[in-house]
């Protein structure tokens, strides 16, 4: 699937138009009653992502709510409720990547969605509510995702529970960070980032970016930055997260640079997201 390279490359566009390719040719085979209906819930996850990267969160809300107003399809051998997960990423990706917390901390789980399912939707809760710093309300959710895990572990869904066992520790780490226990909550995403260095995954380095700034700590918040970009580049948070950092750490030059990658990345959208206001207003200047 050529989105998937795409994306990997954090070549926007070029991801998005193969995706609206995708669901155009999922609707006409549906239509001509050939089955394959629920294949459009994948490319419409990565249409998300890549539109969230670039700026374009109207898209993301337009195909959340159309989504929504989807009957549910059941396709004949398929054990997997695309919708159902669609309803349940789409808002956790949009708030996370949007850094809404309080958003995040009041996602609901879909009604009857599985165990793991209803997993994603507590660790963004999980997040949300330890990055509101609403200690009592991420702790309550740690629970619920802590009790998911052992009853997929006493389902013997051995792939299913080792999945929330990181997000477990994320969601951990940021409590700690807002408990006072900087050092615990570093060492906490640090080695979650090492782990994802071995598998060629990313995410944790920008998170654990995330956290260092937030601790004033821009050098070291712009090596963990910069290490995510190169195995997700053009990604928003992780373009802005360098550029701030490199501004904190007294680096105009590199950090002009990022925020003129950034703004490059969202051009044409029409985006009032505050990172990319200031990015604009702050190469204005220059």
């Amino acid at each position: 699937m050529p989105s998937h390279i795409f994306a990997r490359l954090g070549l926007w566009q070029d991801d998005i138009d193969s995706n609206l390719a995708s669901v155009a040719a999922t609707r006409k085979t549906a239509a001509m009653h050939m089955g394959g209906e629920s294949h459009q819930f994948h490319a419409m996850d990565f249409l998300v992502y890549a539109y969230l990267q670039s700026g374009r969160e109207a898209e993301v809300k337009r195909i959340i709510d159309e989504v929504k107003a989807m009957a549910p399809i059941k396709e004949e051998g398929m054990d997997f409720d695309g919708r159902a997960y669609s309803l349940t990423w789409f808002p956790v990706t949009e708030a996370l990547e949007l850094h809404h917390w309080s958003e995040a901390a009041a996602l609901e789980p879909v009604p009857d969605a599985k165990p793991a399912m209803r997993g994603i939707t507590y660790w963004a809760r999980a997040i949300g509510a330890a990055r509101s710093n609403d200690l009592q309300a991420a702790r309550k959710d740690v629970e619920e995702l802590e009790a998911i895990q052992k009853a997929l572990q006493s389902d013997h869904n051995k792939y299913e529970a080792e999945s929330i066992t990181d997000s477990l520790q994320q969601a951990r780490a940021w409590i700690a960070h807002a408990e006072g226990n900087d050092q615990h909550a570093v060492e906490m995403l640090r080695t979650l980032a090492e782990k994802e260095d071995a598998s060629g995954a990313s995410g944790n380095h920008e998170m654990l970016g995330d956290l260092l700034l937030g601790m004033n700590r821009p050098d070291q918040a712009l090596t963990e930055y910069e290490a995510d970009l190169k195995t997700a580049p053009n990604r928003f948070n992780g373009l802005y997260g360098s550029a701030r950092a490199a501004e904190m750490a007294d680096k105009s030059e590199k950090a002009n640079s990022y925020y003129a990658q950034l703004v490059k990345v969202c051009d044409g959208s029409n985006s009032d997201r505050p990172e990319l206001s200031r990015a604009k207003a702050l190469l204005a200047q220059k």
